[in-house]
């Protein structure tokens, strides 16, 4: 294990960054709009006004972010709650100037800070994206990162220790377990010691100083008395070492939990996952607005591919395929023709020969049947742009589980069905965390995280994912 750095240094060095990174952003926003609507020619005689407005905007933009906890160390690295904090304090911070000027009759110039916003909040996003990837690169050499003990029993503790390793950009590094009531001669699987097994909060506290963490992440089998966690929490309080409660909720996102605080009791809500009224008219608004302007943008792109595809074999350009779709429904799925003619006829056969036919994820792994210009456009994902009709036509979405064929469904058991709750998307989440190199199970757990989890700004960083996954073209059959 790499040197782990204490938790304050890194976390006042990225707070520093980042107010570094936001003042540069936002001066660079403002400043810009400012020169674009008034120009550079006798700024102190007739724009003064508007040169103590930019210096204000500047000044409350940053301040706003910090309120809004966009800069805590806890969402740094992993998820969309730096971007979502980013962008509300944005939106909010521009919404009050809206309203005070319409209160007091102010001339604000609605040209300046619309142009401000949408620059300074879009700068403000590639920004963080961009010290988020530096910071993965280092949590990653096992810098910049909190390291954990984990208490509980067995099960849950192993769960949680897998399930931080899984994410390494959170910035978690499991270095000890704590397993009270467990025998001495505990059996483990896993490559981290067992630090204790007492379950008096004394020995608790023993074995927190021994190992030198930064962070105790107590699972849901932590055989621990309130008047104890309560106890620890002061401990842990007064030497500065974070204390995670992780309950025994699988893949659930932050969205659909609520915690409502009743007698001194935090009682966690999970709301029930529903994409629709208002939800569902964003997501497809979203999806047409988006659409329309790649089939713009990749028209050259269409007509390159079209042509490669006419020179490669004999055969139609387009591939057409039914694929089942929201709530069972089916629809015609578009590719660009990356196979043989008869490709379909000998896909049982190669299943058959391969021991996957089983299993409802039909790939081939070295599939004959693909042509050597077919190789090339899925390498690159090229054959599934004409899908970007499929979104305009409504049955498929930009982001959300891959359609599948009627064959494969019929193999689905309870939760995978859950995958039709939504409609299919041209990319998923779990295209984005390993494409086909993943099993079936792994795909399956990732598109029902999806279902249950669905937010418009992870549609965002899931297509901004996709274009990463696609220029590294791994994983792709």
């Amino acid at each position: 294990m790499e040197h782990v750095d204490q938790p304050e240094p890194w976390r006042r060095r990225y707070s520093r960054r980042l107010q570094i990174v936001d003042a540069c952003v936002v001066t660079w926003a403002v400043a810009g709009a400012f020169v674009i609507r008034f120009g550079l020619v006798d700024l102190a005689s007739h724009q003064g006004e508007y040169i103590a407005l930019s210096v204000g905007i500047t000044a409350a933009w940053w301040l706003m972010l910090g309120l809004w906890g966009a800069r805590e160390s806890t969402i740094l690295g992993a998820g969309s709650e730096e971007y979502k904090r980013v962008f509300a304090a944005s939106a909010w911070l521009f919404g009050f100037v809206a309203i005070f000027s319409y209160a007091l009759r102010i001339d604000t110039a609605r040209g300046f800070v619309g142009l401000a916003f949408p620059v300074g909040a879009l700068g403000l996003l590639i920004a963080r994206w961009l010290v988020r990837q530096h910071l993965s690169v280092e949590r990653a050499h096992g810098r910049s990162a909190s390291r954990v003990l984990l208490i509980g029993n067995r099960s849950s503790t192993e769960h949680l220790i897998r399930s931080l390793r899984s994410v390494p950009a959170a910035g978690y590094i499991p270095v000890a377990a704590h397993l009270p009531g467990a025998s001495e001669n505990q059996i483990w699987d896993l490559d981290i010691p067992i630090a204790g097994v007492d379950a008096d909060v004394d020995s608790i506290i023993q074995v927190i100083l021994k190992t030198k963490v930064d962070a105790v992440a107590i699972s849901a089998g932590a055989p621990l008395n309130p008047h104890d966690l309560r106890r620890l929490g002061w401990e842990l309080a007064s030497k500065d070492i974070a204390m995670i409660l992780a309950p025994a909720l699988t893949d659930i996102a932050g969205p659909r939990i609520h915690t409502q605080p009743v007698a001194g009791l935090p009682l966690i809500h999970v709301s029930t996952p529903k994409l629709t009224g208002g939800k569902r008219v964003a997501k497809r608004a979203f999806d047409l607005v988006l659409s329309g302007l790649l089939v713009l943008l990749l028209s050259p792109v269409f007509v390159i591919v079209s042509i490669l595809v006419r020179l490669s074999s004999p055969g139609p350009l387009f591939y057409k395929q039914e694929r089942i779709g929201l709530r069972g429904s089916s629809f015609n799925m578009l590719k660009f023709r990356s196979m043989t003619v008869d490709a379909d006829r000998e896909l049982d056969k190669l299943l058959k020969a391969q021991g996957s036919a089983d299993t409802p994820l039909f790939k081939v792994t070295n599939d004959p049947r693909i042509t050597p210009i077919g190789r090339f456009l899925r390498k690159y994902s090229l054959d599934e742009l004409p899908q970007i009709f499929n979104v305009l036509g409504g049955s498929m979405s930009l982001v959300g589980p891959r359609p599948q064929r009627e064959a494969e469904v019929a193999l689905y058991d309870d939760a995978a069905h859950r995958r039709l709750y939504v409609s299919p998307g041209m990319s998923g989440l779990w295209q984005v965390s390993g494409r086909s190199n993943l099993s079936w199970e792994e795909s399956i757990r990732l598109d029902l995280y999806y279902v249950e989890n669905w937010s418009l700004m992870g549609d965002v960083v899931i297509l901004f994912k996709t274009i990463k996954a696609v220029l590294r073209s791994s994983g792709a059959y």
